[in-house]
């Protein structure tokens, strides 16, 4: 065999290198960019699980290190939240279907807006307040409960953000509002509750409003509302339920220049109970008219039962066009007109109504008035030309002619009053003995103002009704102290009582008349007249 040259076998030693240097170049860049990316993967944060932290925790039973050992500021009841954070009643009790957030005066962070999109259908948001309300819109897509700190009546637990609403309800859903202290200082044109085809239920909520809208705006859905305390500054209606479906038990609404506006749609009777709406003393002429409770009709007759409950402060308590009302048990109070009814028909039983004019005007439709009280009015009832009235069995507390007496001729010139004369009506019956004054406690009492006595009181009357004086045809009163009793009608006064009774004296009981007629003269003396009977004297025969 023959050897090849060493120059060849320089040449064959030297393409072998550069073939391994080329190989050697070409690896070398794809392992550069491996180590690259792992070091980036590594050292790049997690953006995604900033954002939107997880729900659960974490096992840490493998960690040696113990808290409780090194910490001496440790809570064993603060743990891990699902929303991230880190307080108390996190842990067990707070369970997947449940978004705890704690906030307090940060507008404009958006963890109230992030919290509700975290709670899954019929979830639960918890809000918790630290050192300031939450402010932020809480808008619901979903059904869902949104739960305050547990008390409604002390800190704001939930702030809207300028002109924007407190929580808005997407349409056909439900949403459940539970001890939560709410208010709007700034709302603008925006309401604080809103929702459209929605049903929304709240329960221990309280409110300060502040704005042009209602605070509580319904159309064609569902409020139910209980044990709850408005106080909204406002021209428009407290609560505006349109087209939709009322409940109201125990509300109280203050300030706003209308208390509520109904207008019932097919889904069932709407029911205001124990409700106390208390507008302004003097409301203002200006703007809308100043309602109690405004009742008006929309595509379908709706009816709505008011029971037990307070309208005070309104120009007009209870305003009824095109829809059925049934009013009991229930006061009206403070009012130019208590009920006015433009169309429909209004049942109104066993109720107390305080008003400057009328108390029922019907202009048109239908009113039924039946065991109802009536106090300060001018005229208890009055009607339309398309209107009727059908009242009976009522009581009538008035200062008014209407309760002015006719006058009797009894005996040459001397008058007595007679309340069932021509002016008698059979609707009502007027009232001479003083209002009960724990009733006006319960009325315009509760708003601060003094008592009033309302019942129609002829001067002299007390006089009169012990026997003395006699009145003119005009209705003046004569104190004329020399007849007493059926004498001043020239008839002879009717025996004592105890004047055939063997066992007292005769000349006592002559003496006894000799007082009882000239008791007018002397009603001082404290004689044994009849006006002032004492126990009888039993003289032994």
């Amino acid at each position: 065999m023959k050897t090849p040259p060493a120059s060849a076998l320089r040449l064959l030693t030297l393409a072998t290198a550069a073939t391994a240097v080329v190989f050697t170049a070409f690896d070398a860049a794809p392992a550069a960019a491996q180590t690259a990316a792992r070091v980036e993967a590594q050292t790049r944060p997690n953006f995604g699980l900033l954002l939107s932290p997880s729900a659960g925790t974490r096992n840490r039973n493998h960690r040696r290190y113990n808290y409780r050992d090194h910490r001496p500021d440790y809570r064993p009841d603060w743990r891990p939240g699902p929303d991230g954070g880190w307080g108390p009643g996190y842990g067990p009790g707070a369970g997947p279907n449940e978004v705890i957030v704690q906030c307090g005066g940060n507008p404009g962070s958006g963890a109230i807006e992030n919290a509700v999109r975290r709670v899954p259908a019929g979830g639960t948001l918890t809000i918790r307040s630290n050192g300031g309300a939450c402010v932020g819109w809480l808008n619901i897509d979903k059904p869902m409960t949104v739960r305050g700190s547990g008390t409604y009546a002390g800190q704001v637990t939930l702030q809207a953000p300028e002109g924007l609403p407190c929580i808005t309800v997407a349409p056909g859903v439900r949403a459940v509002i539970q001890d939560l202290a709410m208010a709007a200082p700034t709302a603008g044109e925006a309401p604080c509750v809103a929702g459209d085809e929605a049903t929304v239920v709240l329960d221990r909520v309280s409110l300060r409003y502040v704005g042009n809208e209602s605070p509580f705006l319904i159309r064609g859905g569902i409020l139910d509302i209980r044990n709850a305390s408005i106080d909204a500054q406002t021209m428009s209606p407290a609560i505006l339920v349109e087209d939709g479906t009322l409940t109201a038990v125990s509300v109280n609404v203050i300030n706003a220049q209308s208390g509520i506006e109904v207008a019932p749609g097919s889904g069932g009777p709407s029911l205001i109970n124990s409700v106390y709406l208390t507008g302004e003393k003097n409301p203002s002429n200006f703007g809308p008219r100043s309602i109690g409770v405004n009742v008006r009709s929309r595509r379908s007759l709706g009816e709505l039962n008011i029971v037990n409950s307070r309208i005070c402060g309104y120009n007009e308590g209870v305003a009824v066009d095109g829809v059925r009302v049934n009013v009991q048990g229930s006061k009206v109070c403070l009012a130019d007109k208590g009920l006015v009814v433009y169309g429909g028909e209004l049942k109104l039983d066993d109720s107390r109504v305080r008003a400057r004019y009328v108390g029922v005007y019907a202009d048109a439709g239908r009113a039924v008035v039946t065991a109802s009280i009536f106090s300060g009015v001018d005229r208890p009832f009055e009607s339309g030309p398309r209107g009727d009235v059908d009242a009976s069995n009522n009581r009538l507390w008035s200062r008014s002619d209407i309760c002015r007496p006719d006058f009797r001729d009894e005996y040459r010139g001397r008058y007595s009053p007679d309340w069932g004369g021509r002016r008698r009506d059979d609707r009502f019956s007027c009232m001479t003995r003083p209002y009960p004054q724990e009733w006006w406690a319960e009325e315009e009492g509760a708003m601060g103002l003094p008592y009033v006595n309302d019942a129609y009181v002829l001067p002299g009357m007390g006089r009169f009704n012990s026997g003395c004086g006699w009145y003119t045809r005009d209705g003046g009163f004569i104190d004329d102290t020399r007849y007493y009793g059926e004498a001043r009608w020239g008839r002879r006064n009717p025996p004592l009582p105890y004047a055939n009774d063997p066992r007292y004296d005769r000349g006592w009981i002559r003496q006894q008349e000799r007082l009882r007629e000239t008791w007018c003269s002397a009603p001082s003396r404290g004689g044994f007249g009849l006006l002032n009977p004492v126990a009888p004297i039993v003289t032994p025969y």
